[in-house]
């Protein structure tokens, strides 16, 4: 083992839920990755995720699924959802690398681009699904009775109101992310 190799899992323990890194990665690299990591846990998206996006931003070269579930150590099923994903957020692109047939994949760094797809396939889906949960919560509402009821409607109606802020709101954000 080199000195860089215990350096990093040194800093890496075995059995704190984090898979030892390649042999190839830096501690800055683990760093790197490691804040993308935090960042899918924030969105409550699996830590592969923020492990691939994570490789590929530190990568100088783009890299194939193959390559990524070596480096990172993942399934190739954990790969591929991982990349599907992050592919329709756009936070990664496929590029073409000459002589090899397979996909080869590199991050996208536009800040604008991930943000406004995050919110495409994440935000909107769940704001117009809420659209109908709205519904079915008026109907519970008028088979009750009493102040409970009252103050659930009262609930109810500020959860609309918001719903429609939402709404209003997102179509705005959107215009601006993606205005250069």
């Amino acid at each position: 083992m080199t000195d860089q190799t215990l350096e990093i899992a040194a800093a890496f323990p075995a059995g704190v839920g984090r898979r030892a890194p390649s042999a190839g990665d830096s501690p800055l690299e683990r760093e790197i990755i490691e804040f993308f990591v935090q960042m899918a846990d924030a969105l409550d998206m699996p830590r592969s995720v923020g492990e691939l996006y994570g490789a590929l931003y530190v990568s100088p070269e783009p890299l194939c699924m193959d390559d990524l579930a070596a480096r990172l150590r993942l399934s190739k099923g954990a790969t591929s959802q991982g990349l599907r994903l992050l592919r329709g957020f756009g936070a990664v692109k496929t590029v073409y690398v000459p002589g090899d047939r397979r996909d080869h994949f590199a991050a996208e760094t536009g800040l604008r681009k991930l943000v406004a797809g995050f919110l495409k396939e994440q935000i909107q889906p769940r704001l117009t699904g809420g659209a109908d949960r709205l519904e079915r919560m008026r109907a519970m509402l008028a088979s009750r009775n009493g102040a409970p009821a009252e103050f659930l409607a009262d609930r109810v109606d500020q959860l609309d109101r918001w719903h429609r802020r939402a709404n209003r709101l997102l179509p705005v954000m959107m215009r601006l992310i993606v205005r250069e």
